[in-house]
């Protein structure tokens, strides 16, 4: 395995606050061996003497670099690890790793652990020794397979290895201090009480060397150890009935870790992770829309459309006014529609004063709904889909809407007739919606008809429907959606484009730099905000509430994730690249959501998340539907937040205990 440099080991180790412990007791022979070999690992070495009498204290006074806990009478280890703990915490530290003096461990796993520390925060790592075809003495065996099996009874864990000494503590998580007993039992202890109290306890391989026995310096007392330990674990059982069991629950309770993993049938379908998750109130405002979209056409107007023709005559003035029923229809649809507002820009009096080919792009079933509330003098081009609707199917029929799949011959003389009692035809160039809101290649078809019509184009945006309700998603979001009018093109008898395939490339290069500019104005931190949480919610309990918590502050970081790299404040770097790609980089990017927001909002900019909490950084690569201008990184060791030719324009950190930016 390939190792990490010793300077980027001990500067990772100082970075996160890690020391190392080491208590001793009378092992002369080993223990200066030992330490010399930690400091090339680690620059903070805290040698805890238990009242050593056999030369160990002055050996340690010439050794230069470490930081020597004495006392002179023998308590036993329990107690150098106390004394180790609190004097590492008196100094700052914020995880101590434990390892014997007698040169069973190997302190190059010392960057083992420490990796373990990056990508486990908070966590009780304890090395697990491979002791097959190692020489120990069967009391020993015994005495490890006796206390990982109580361990298992007491906490309910499983762990393979609970004697062994080499282990990582985060110290602010340490409980049960105060209670430890002073001889070996006391590392079974801390592994209890810290289960108890809710602290993750995670195993890594170490290796282990064992001289031979005549070598060997063991305080190991069989008779008077397994009697100590037989009483500790009799009170340990019952303290894990009546304390144990209890804060456990609580602790599971309180750290969220009850419901961790995800409702599947909620956030995945065909095994697929869905874009956006099911919930509860999409499901309710989905069944209030389309009660209310059935109860209106399907129980409401197609009956009384069918009464309104079968009386009296079909006149002009009659077939007006059904139109204007449509137009009322729709715009009130619009308006009780669950979870949008709806906003119409540019719209006047004069807009479809005469007749025009309306071109939009198409993004929704809403656009439909959406258009025809913009006035009743419209008629739409529909594929065969709408136009064989057993639910509004016959509406259609009646509000003369007509189908492409008719052919030009056939529905170009009812156009121009249309035209002649003064209808707007409505038609959707891109023939189909995206399944990301981008907007697809136009056909000519409706250029072919300007020409053949002679009519005015008037261009349509529309932006956010296809958010609301996308492609293949039959359930509502939350959004805002807007139709933005475009000045109308007068018809000409020189055309400036002198073909279709021209003419069609214009206008869809015109009505994507408006909807370009409709996306930079409405896409914003708090428009997404809905999106974020639909990609993390019902994947665990821990998960939705840190989504929450983050959203919930999201008006302290919206300005620097709106104004994207160009704002000032945290900018480390040149600034703003003309004409290059901008790069920002987000340290500590937790489970993804701020990361996310800035892609999101921020298109043109390459976002690189780095993390080096592991579980978080699968949470943030495993969220469906990342955009492709968002690049996570799992970051370990220090300086692992940078890549290889990029100068970042901006950088940002995030800080780790509140959803704050620093």
């Amino acid at each position: 395995m390939k190792h990490i440099d010793g300077d980027i080991l001990k500067a990772t180790m100082r970075g996160h606050g890690i020391c190392v412990v080491i208590p001793t007791y009378n092992n002369v022979g080993t223990v200066r061996t030992v330490v010399m070999e930690t400091l090339e690992y680690c620059d903070d070495v805290i040698v805890v003497n238990d009242g050593s009498t056999d030369g160990t204290r002055e050996l340690l006074a010439g050794i230069p670099g470490i930081d020597v806990v004495d006392y002179p009478r023998n308590m036993g280890k329990g107690t150098a690890l106390k004394r180790g703990f609190i004097h590492a915490r008196s100094k700052g530290f914020r995880y101590a790793i434990t390892l014997d003096s007698d040169g069973q461990h190997y302190p190059e796993d010392i960057e083992n652990f420490v990796r373990a520390v990056v990508e486990m925060p908070e966590t009780l790592i304890v090395g697990e020794r491979d002791l097959s075809g190692v020489d120990i003495n069967a009391q020993s065996s015994f005495a490890n397979k006796f206390s990982n099996f109580w361990f298992r009874v007491q906490t309910g864990i499983n762990l393979r290895d609970t004697q062994t000494g080499f282990r990582v503590y985060p110290l602010a998580r340490m409980h049960g201090l105060g209670l430890l007993t002073s001889r070996y039992e006391a590392e079974l202890e801390l592994l209890v009480f810290s289960a108890w109290h809710g602290t993750p306890i995670r195993s890594i391989p170490i290796r282990v060397y064992y001289p031979p026995r005549s070598e060997r310096v063991s305080h190991f007392r069989p008779f008077m150890d397994f009697t100590r330990i037989s009483i500790l674990n009799t009170i340990l059982c019952i303290l894990a009935v009546v304390y144990g069991l209890p804060m456990r629950m609580y602790n599971a309770f309180a750290q969220r870790k009850l419901f961790a993993n995800d409702f599947r049938p909620f956030t995945h379908k065909d095994g697929v992770r869905r874009s956006a998750a099911i919930t509860l109130g999409r499901l309710w405002r989905s069944a209030c829309g389309a009660a209310y979209f059935f109860l209106w056409s399907v129980v409401v107007f197609t009956p009384m459309t069918a009464l309104y023709f079968a009386l009296g005559w079909n006149t002009e003035t009659k077939r007006l006014r059904f139109h204007r029923m449509l137009q009322w229809l729709s715009a009130h649809f619009l308006r009780m529609l669950p979870g949008a507002e709806v906003r119409f820009e540019n719209l006047t009096d004069k807009t479809f004063s005469t007749p025009a080919i309306v071109v939009c792009n198409h993004q929704s079933l809403l656009d439909l709904p959406m258009l025809m509330a913009l006035h009743p003098r419209l008629i739409f081009l529909t594929n065969d889909r709408v136009w064989h609707n057993p639910y509004y199917g016959r509406v259609i029929h009646r509000a003369e809407f007509l189908p492409v799949s008719a052919g030009m011959n056939v529905i170009l003389p009812r156009l121009k007739s249309l035209r002649d009692r003064g209808y707007s035809i409505v038609i959707f160039p891109e023939g189909t919606r995206s399944e990301d809101c981008t907007i697809l290649p136009f056909h000519q078809g409706a250029f072919h008809l300007t020409r053949e019509l002679q009519m005015d184009i008037l261009p349509i945006v529309l932006h956010g429907a296809g958010h609301f309700m996308p492609k293949k998603g039959k359930l509502f979001r939350k959004g805002n959606i807007v139709l933005r009018i475009l000045p109308r093109v007068q018809y000409c008898r020189q055309p400036q484009y002198p073909t279709t395939r021209g003419e069609a490339r214009a206008y869809r290069r015109m009505i994507r730099e408006q909807y370009d500019l409709l996306a930079s104005q409405q896409e914003t931190c708090h428009y997404f905000s809905s999106h974020i949480l639909y990609r993390y919610a019902y994947r665990g309990w821990n998960v939705v509430a840190r989504c929450k918590a983050m959203l919930r502050h999201i008006d302290d970081y919206s300005q620097i994730i709106d104004r994207g790299p160009s704002s000032a404040g945290d900018i480390h770097g040149p600034s703003e690249r003309h004409g290059t790609t901008r790069c920002v980089r987000i340290v500590h990017a937790g489970i993804g959501v701020f990361p996310l927001l800035y892609a999101l909002v921020n298109k043109d900019v390459e976002v690189y998340a780095f993390e080096e909490c592991l579980a978080d950084y699968r949470i943030a690569v495993e969220t469906a539907a990342l955009p492709p201008n968002l690049h996570y990184i799992h970051a370990v060791w220090e300086g692992d937040c940078s890549v290889e030719g990029i100068n970042f324009d901006r950088t940002i950190i995030m800080d780790r205990t509140t959803p704050h930016i620093i």
